[in-house]
Parts: C-alpha cells; structure tokens; sequence
C-alpha cells in the first residue's frame, strides 16, 4: 500500500533518482574504504595504496615501494623501465608472454631460490591504454607467496605495479590487491 502511494506520487522520480545516488555513493566509497592515494611528483601516474602502509625508500631497486607496518613482508613496488620511445605493450608479446618474462627474469630469475607461476594473464583496456594484469604464485624455500602486478607502456617506459604478500594471507588480501592494482592509472 505504501509503495503504491509512493509510486503515486509526483515526486516518485526525484525520490527514486536519490535513493539511486545514494546507493551508488556508499557503493565508490566502499570501493575506496581503506586506501590512500598517491600521484608522482612528476604528474605521470596514480595508484592507491592500504591505509596503514607506509613508503619506504630503497636504493638501485624499485621507484616506489610501500609495505604494511603490521605485516610487514607485504609489500607494493612500482619499477619503471626505459623502453624505445615508439614501442608499445604489444610489441613485448602478448600479456602471457610478457607474464612468463616477468617470472623468468624478475621473479625467479635462475639461481635466485625461488620458482613462480603464472597463474593468470589477462589484458585490460584502461583510459586508452593497455594493461596487462598478471598473477603469480611465488615459493621460496622457507615460504609461499602470492603476487598481483600489472604492466603498462607509455612514452617510452614500461611501468610494472606489484602487490605481494605470503600465501597464508593471500584470502584476506586477495579483493583489495585487486583494486590496488587495477587503480594504477597514467595520468599525462
């Protein structure tokens, strides 16, 4: 009876149109609840980061490396390499190829103790660039871990993200490294 009266009335569309609003604006912060945002200071790009997680500085490694203060062996790291300025992601293979290079070089380079798989490679299209959203199982000898990273080429520089932490944490972590990753966004 109630909802007919409602329907009824004239201000039907105008109450629809904001209950619709609010359950899209509590559905973004939801998306967004927990996590920080960083930008470069040069402009280039944007990611979001776990509130609680702080920037550590490192030396002949990564540009950017975050990590939990609680648990700290999880870890978010961003290693921009220089490419040929007319190449694109494309031109490094297909987004398995380029997974497989990661793991091969990267990641368990021969002789480094560790071996990885790939899990999943799949290619995203992001604010007309393309991204390549991997995911890996890596085993050391005293532990497992798990690894989420994506790639992305732009002006002459591939950009590969990562969120890593140990496989008994993976569950709790796995939807939030999602987003983590996939927020990574060229901005110039």
């Amino acid at each position: 009876m109630l909802l007919t009266t409602v329907r009824q009335s004239p201000r039907w569309p105008s109450l629809l149109a904001g209950v619709l609003l609010a359950l899209v604006l509590v559905g973004c912060s939801a998306l967004a609840a927990g996590l920080n945002s960083y930008q470069s200071p040069d402009g280039r790009y944007a990611f979001l980061y776990p509130t609680g997680w702080t920037r550590v500085q490192v030396s002949n490694g990564p540009q950017v490396v975050f990590h939990d203060l609680i648990n700290s062996d999880e870890t978010l790291s961003l290693v921009v390499s220089e490419l040929d300025a007319d190449r694109d992601l494309s031109d490094l293979g297909s987004a398995v190829a380029v997974g497989e290079k990661l793991r091969r070089e990267v990641i368990a380079p021969e002789g480094s103790g560790r071996q990885a798989e790939l899990v999943e490679a799949r290619e995203r299209q992001q604010e007309g660039h393309t991204f390549y959203d991997l995911e890996y199982t890596v085993h050391l000898a005293d532990r497992d871990r798990h690894e989420l990273a994506t790639a992305v080429v732009d002006r002459g520089r591939l950009y590969t993200f990562a969120a890593s932490t140990n496989e008994l944490r993976w569950p709790r972590v796995k939807e939030l490294f999602g987003r983590v990753i996939t927020s990574f966004n060229l901005l110039i």
